[in-house]
């Protein structure tokens, strides 16, 4: 009698299961999905229910580099970071057969199918609305398996050397561009300036002997040995009223 209780009481006690938190156990019973049971303590029925334990924590992805081609013919080299987490333990078992595979197969031809959609400049400038693309694209596809994708995010974009050198040659050639237009932009704001001081000068010969007196002034300060003579205004205009004198009389011979 007592060797019966104890077999009884030993089958009973191998029945008990522990899932920790982050844990959940698929119950099958005679092989048919029967329930999820834990985080904590719980019993099953020994020899006619089995489990199988989920984690449910988030994984993360490394997606292996992939050569593929963008959509102006350029071979590149990208690789990826996934994260997802499993957010319906009954959908992850029974609905496929090996989640972490068949999370890693999609995204790594999702991957390679958004690049060839996009340009090597879209694939550089435009890297986060790519991750969000691929994110919900993965994650449409996904869901029916109870995984929820949480981020995928580009690491590396690996460009071949003369492309490298070719984006290098263009974006000097961009700065030299902006150079000289910042240049032209600077001679013709000060050609205006110009243009507009002398206009002012030639209605103020005081103003126009001042600015001799500052440029004489500037000669001295430089230690120069050239020497300039600068002719009074008035010495002009007297030369200027006698030439056209001289001009009027020949006219009238």
């Amino acid at each position: 009698m007592l060797p019966a209780i104890a077999i009884i009481i030993a089958i009973l006690l191998s029945g008990i299961r522990i899932a920790q938190e982050y844990q959940r156990s698929i119950i099958f019973r005679l092989g048919r999905f029967q329930g999820i049971r834990g985080p904590g303590i719980y019993w099953i029925i020994p020899l006619f229910e089995r489990q199988q334990k989920v984690d449910i924590r988030t994984k993360t992805v490394d997606l292996e580099q992939q050569e593929t081609i963008t959509k102006d013919s350029v071979t590149i080299k990208v690789n990826a970071v996934l994260w997802f987490k499993i957010i319906n333990p009954e959908n992850a078992i029974i609905q496929v057969a090996d989640y972490n595979k068949a999370v890693y197969q999609f995204s790594v031809t999702a991957l390679r199918n958004i690049i060839g959609q996009h340009t090597l400049d879209e694939v550089l400038r435009e890297r986060e609305q790519i991750n969000g693309t691929l994110q919900k694209i993965v994650d449409a596809t996904t869901e029916p398996w109870g995984i929820k994708i949480e981020m995928v995010e580009m690491k590396d974009v690996e460009i071949p050397e003369a492309m490298q050198r070719a984006m290098a040659r263009e974006a000097e050639a961009i700065r030299e561009k902006r150079a000289r237009i910042v240049k032209a932009e600077a001679e013709l704001e000060a050609s205006i300036k110009l243009t507009q001081g002398a206009k002012e000068m030639e209605g103020s010969p005081i103003a126009l002997e001042l600015r001799r007196m500052q440029m004489l002034s500037e000669i001295g300060i430089d230690n120069n040995t050239t020497t300039v003579i600068l002719v009074p205004s008035d010495f002009t205009n007297a030369a200027k009223s006698f030439t056209e004198l001289v001009s009027k009389k020949k006219l009238a011979e």
